[in-house]
This record gives C-alpha cells, sequence and structure tokens, in this order.
C-alpha cells in the first residue's frame, strides 16, 4: 500500500513573551521529524531572533507577508499557505498540539474534501479551561465546536483568493470561503486534539471577544441575546423554579454534546455541571459585545475590528465575481 502523503503543518504566530518557548519548541522540534513545518512570526524583532535560534534549524522560520486586515493570524495563515510544499496543510494556532498519528488519520478524513474540522480539546483542564469546555459541549450538542485547528486543502483556499483578513472569527471566515468557492467541509467531531489551557487571564479577556463571533450567526446571537431578559423576567416576578428548569436545559444540553462522537472518553462528567454558568456569562457578554459592534468594533491589539464574519451569501455573491 502507497503510504499517505504527510500534511505541510503551518503555525502563525505573534508573541508579547517567551513564557512558553521551552515547551513549544520541545513540540516543534518533534514535529519536524515527520512533517515539514512553517512558522510565520509576527512577534518583535527581539523575540523573532530567539525563535530564529531556537527553530530556525528545523523548521521554516519566517516574518508575515502583508495581508489586508486587522488579524494578524489571517495574514500568517495566507503566507504559510503559500509558502507549503503540500497541497494538505494543517494550521494550527500555538496552544494546539496534534501527534504524527492524528496527523495521518486527519489526511484520511480529509479525502477529498477540501477543508476539516477536527475537535480540541483542554488537557490539563485547570477550572477555566472546564467553563470554557461547557462551551465546547453545548456547541456539540447542536452541531460542532470550532477549534483552534483546520485541516485545509490549499489549492482550494488560494483558488478563492484567500480570506479576509478584517474579521474576528478567522477560522469561521476560512471554513465559509472555501465552501463558498464549491468547497466541501468534513467535520471531524471524534477527532479530538490536544489544547494547553491559556492563563485565567487570557480566558477573562477572551469572554466578549468569544461573544462577538456570534453576531457571524444570527440565530446563534438571537438565542443567546434572549437569555437576560429571560433572566430578568423570572427575578422579576419571583420565579426562581424557572431559573433552577433553564441550568437543568443547559446541563442536559451540554451532557447531549459529551455523549456526542466519543466525548465521554476525554471530558469528565463534571464538565457539565459549568454549563450553567457559561450560559450566564455568554448572556451577559453577548450584550456587551452588541455594544461593542455599536461603538465601531470589537478591540484586538489596539485596533477595532467591526466584522465577526462574512455571510455565507456574501462569500458566494463574491465568488461569482
Amino acid at each position: 500500500m502507497t503510504p499517505r502523503p504527510r500534511p505541510h503543518y503551518v503555525l502563525p504566530l505573534r508573541w508579547t513573551d517567551d513564557a512558553g518557548l521551552a515547551e513549544l519548541t520541545d513540540y516543534l522540534l518533534r514535529l519536524a521529524r515527520v512533517v515539514p513545518v512553517t512558522v510565520v512570526d509576527g512577534s518583535s524583532p527581539a523575540l523573532f531572533a530567539v525563535h530564529a535560534a531556537a527553530w530556525g534549524h528545523a523548521v521554516e522560520h519566517v516574518a508575515p507577508d502583508p495581508w489586508p486586515g486587522a488579524n494578524g493570524k489571517v495574514a500568517g495563515v495566507m503566507t504559510g499557505l503559500r509558502r507549503a510544499r503540500a497541497d494538505v496543510v494543517v494550521v494550527a494556532d500555538d496552544d494546539v498540539r496534534w501527534t504524527p498519528a492524528q496527523l495521518d488519520e486527519a489526511v484520511a478524513l480529509l479525502g477529498d474534501a477540501d477543508v476539516l474540522r477536527p475537535q480540541n480539546v483542554f488537557d490539563p483542564m485547570p477550572w477555566h479551561a472546564r467553563w470554557d469546555t461547557a462551551r465546547t459541549l453545548v456547541n456539540r450538542a447542536f452541531a460542532a465546536d470550532y477549534p483552534g485547528t483546520l485541516v485545509v486543502r490549499r489549492a482550494s483556499l488560494l483558488r478563492a483568493g484567500g480570506y479576509r483578513g478584517d474579521v474576528m472569527f478567522e477560522n469561521l471566515e476560512l471554513v465559509r470561503t472555501v465552501r463558498a468557492a464549491g468547497g466541501r467541509e468534513v467535520r471531524a467531531d471524534a477527532l479530538v486534539v490536544r489544547r494547553l489551557p491559556p492563563t485565567s487571564a487570557h480566558f477573562w479577556s477572551q469572554r466578549v471577544r468569544q461573544a462577538y463571533d456570534d453576531l457571524a450567526q444570527p440565530a446563534r446571537l438571537v438565542a443567546e441575546a434572549s437569555l437576560l431578559p429571560a433572566v430578568l423576567v423570572a427575578l422579576a416576578a419571583r420565579r426562581p423554579r424557572r431559573l433552577l428548569l433553564g441550568a437543568l436545559v443547559a446541563v442536559g444540553v451540554a451532557e447531549r454534546g459529551r455523549r456526542r462522537h466519543g466525548g465521554v472518553r476525554v471530558v469528565g462528567a463534571g464538565t457539565v455541571l459549568l454549563a450553567p454558568v457559561w450560559a450566564a456569562e455568554r448572556a451577559v457578554c453577548v450584550w456587551l459585545a452588541l455594544a461593542a459592534r455599536a461603538r465601531g468594533g470589537v478591540r484586538y491589539h489596539g485596533r477595532r475590528v467591526r466584522h465577526a464574519a462574512s455571510s455565507p451569501r456574501a462569500l458566494r455573491r463574491r465568488a461569482t465575481l
């Protein structure tokens, strides 16, 4: 049997400190033994030089090419994609940890499709990672979560002209762009790729920005925006049973997500109890996201980004031009 070709691995990076350098270096050096790796590094010149010394002998280490838009990750992805030496490219954030076996499985699952969406799970899982995992489980209950890594067919995204760099929800933008150009998506919900948890400070900084992504998903936005008014009505009517029922529904939804596609093997049962906490967070943060939109967008690296992601209709219209 002819061995399946290995993908090219692209890591867009922009660090402000090197707290995780030793661990990432170990990962990249091991990964580079089995697949070609390109790190597109938008860090400061001083950190760029340190990274070049640590990895430059084993991986392709380059600065990002110019790309329109404030989202530097998109510039990093497009730079790496253009330099890739394989048609199948794994794009991964700096906290994602693929194994060689999972890379082979991803290529097999992609088949002749154009983009593949696996599932991330935090490991280790401190309290704030369990909180965010409750969000992942709710997403899995209805469809699938968006991870910090995608597998994309290089030719398909280049043929589409790349994707917008002035959006916050860049993974959704990438997937929608490929699909609008006629590509096919594969959801690999049972392919669980490890993700390192953020610091608690970074977790808190992401609450409104994550809620801002829902502006690109109108049905979800309406559902989540209705949560806070419902809670306020229940409190005004002194009907605590309604709140308890809502909490039980959230737990049940999260448990459904945990039981789909083998989630019980990687997520403990206690995590579903945090689903009401996440729902309460989102009930508030989605309104803060709407307020940010009214002020011109959510803050990202000192700038405001107005768009969460393009609508499928707009992308299909662009693809036909």
